[in-house]
């Protein structure tokens, strides 16, 4: 096969015409052509996500490349943290092997936070054995998103041998570790932390970057810190990459890292340093086995239109044509349900809460961030018991452990959801995906919660005249259905919860973080309210 097109050479920083000849799947000859033709599409490496967690979209591998190749994406640098937390290396090996029924290029990293915490209930664990036994397989890049800052910082012992396995393989560990600054921050990345995507402020950012940390700007569907940090591209576009990190599916029809190249081009930054960034620098951090365009290398690449538009008309991988125009090659796979879910039905008494206090500690949403602050408000108090406040938008939250059939829910409140009626529910809690809900009154959160218990997982809603469920029998986290059709019944169920009164971009998502106890300020888990900045249960 052979193509023709204006080739855009991120090393040379150079645009000519050539002729690519594609044999066995990869670039057997680039050969220049004598004249220009601005007829011609343009030619560049595909992009790559460099932090996601595939189960984000709630779908399975496969059906996320189907998406994904769309918009020019040709791999991804896959933490399977979420699916491990809930089934072990069991479920670490299931993404690796539903990954290589797809041409898309799916690298993984080995989760080095199973549990995430203890003071959660996770569904497995995974040891320092383990993270060795990953590691040594080719298909696992690194040690994935290190998340235990405070361990690194004292030096605690399995977190340490995790951190050394890493070092004597040779695989670079994602750092995480939003807030942390200063010698603090020097201390982290002196142990071995080679990134983080976890970056709020420019000031933060830079400072990890003049100590030598690759700082990975991040859009996803909650945390947006893209406008924060582009600034920084122009001086460090050698250390910077850009991913997603989680994104539902309706995020993932509309766009990709192809989003963030046609912002920061619009931003004025120069359209090779951005494309080192979303295509060049995750293969060289990770050492990936993905084309860049030169010949002997793997025919991975991207079709535009032009440099203006910059629409993805054709993209390849291994030489083989994944989708064109807007509409992807790929099949829908089938694949197998494993899960882990042992939760019995719930009744609305079990989410009562005497009151004891004139005050109680209330999580505070902001909209677009991972990270909430702490607000010490009075109760709305009926009958002895602290109830929700839609009048000041002070709602209860619960989080019921998944995992045990009779656990007594942890219950608190939460501000800036918006709900007037009803509750939300959903299986995908970060990071031990217990059970996690919002809602105005007990009924309403015990229906929601029932319902995702019925289903073994899923996102849920209540409200005065219906009851609606997307259904996620994979580990409670993902679905192997078409993925457009998930697309379309999860912007009906986001309608919903608006409609409802949720005044959150994106509820679910928003919801999902609320248990990430390594994420300041106070956050829930099913053990109790928990404040991640000093570690330690309100």
């Amino acid at each position: 096969m052979t193509l023709q097109g204006n080739l855009i050479d991120i090393k040379n920083k150079e645009i000519y015409p050539v002729q690519i000849s594609i044999k066995a799947g990869k670039i057997e000859d680039i050969r220049k052509l004598k004249e220009a033709d601005t007829q011609l599409p343009y030619l560049l490496p595909g992009f790559i996500d460099a932090h996601v967690h595939i189960e984000s979209s709630m779908l399975v591998p496969t059906e996320f490349a189907r998406l994904a190749v769309v918009h020019g994406t040709v791999a991804t640098v896959s933490d399977p943290h979420e699916i491990g937390n809930v089934l072990g290396v069991e479920g670490v090996e299931f993404m690796i092997e539903n990954g290589n029924k797809s041409p898309f290029k799916f690298f993984f990293g080995a989760p080095s936070c199973v549990p995430a915490t203890t003071f959660e209930t996770a569904g497995a664990s995974i040891t320092v054995e383990e993270v060795d036994f990953l590691l040594q397989k080719p298909a696992i890049k690194y040690l994935a998103e290190m998340m235990n800052w405070p361990g690194v910082l004292f030096k605690d012992r399995e977190v340490m041998e995790k951190i050394a396995i890493a070092k004597r393989i040779g695989k670079p560990i994602d750092g995480h570790a939003p807030g942390l600054k200063r010698q603090q921050a020097t201390e982290y990345i002196q142990a071995g932390m080679s990134t983080d995507h976890e970056c709020f402020t420019l000031e933060e950012a830079q400072h990890k970057l003049e100590q030598g940390m690759k700082i990975i700007i991040r859009e996803g569907s909650a945390a947006k810190n893209f406008e924060a940090l582009i600034a920084l591209l122009p001086k460090y576009s050698d250390s910077i990459m850009f991913c997603s990190d989680d994104k539902h599916p309706d995020s993932l029809v509309e766009g990709h890292i192809n989003q963030l190249v046609k912002r920061a081009l619009a931003k004025g930054c120069d359209l090779f340093d951005v494309l080192q960034v979303a295509c060049m620098n995750p293969i060289e951090h990770y050492d990936l086995e993905v084309g860049q365009l030169r010949v002997g290398d793997t025919a991975d690449f991207i079709l535009i239109n032009n440099l203006e538009d910059f629409e993805i008309t054709h993209t390849y991988i291994d030489g083989q044509l994944v989708a064109q125009a807007g509409t992807s090659f790929l099949s829908n796979i089938p694949s197998t349900h494993p899960n882990n879910f042992h939760a019995q039905p719930k009744t609305a008494k079990q989410f009562k809460q005497l009151n004891t206090s004139n005050t109680i500690p209330v999580i505070e949403v902001i909209d677009g961030e991972l990270i909430t602050n702490r607000l010490d408000l009075s109760p709305r108090i009926v009958n002895a018991y602290n109830e929700s406040d839609i009048t000041r938008d002070i709602l209860k939250i619960t989080v019921v452990n998944r995992y045990a059939p009779d656990a007594s829910p942890a219950i608190a409140f939460i501000k800036n959801f918006g709900l007037q009626e009803g509750a939300i529910a959903s299986s995908v809690g970060h990071d031990s995906h217990n059970i996690i809900c919002v809602g105005v009154d007990d009924a309403s959160i015990a229906k929601a919660v029932n319902l995702i218990i019925e289903a073994k997982g899923g996102l849920a809603a209540v409200s005065h005249k219906k009851e609606e469920i997307i259904r996620l029998p994979i580990a409670g986290l993902m679905t192997d259905e078409d993925g457009y059709r998930v697309s379309d019944n999860y912007l009906k169920l986001d309608g919903m919860v608006k409609e409802m009164g949720c005044t959150l971009q994106a509820p679910f998502m928003s919801l999902s973080f609320m248990a990430l106890l390594v994420i300041p300020s106070l956050k829930l888990s099913d053990l109790g309210l928990f404040d991640g900045a000093s570690f330690e249960f309100v």
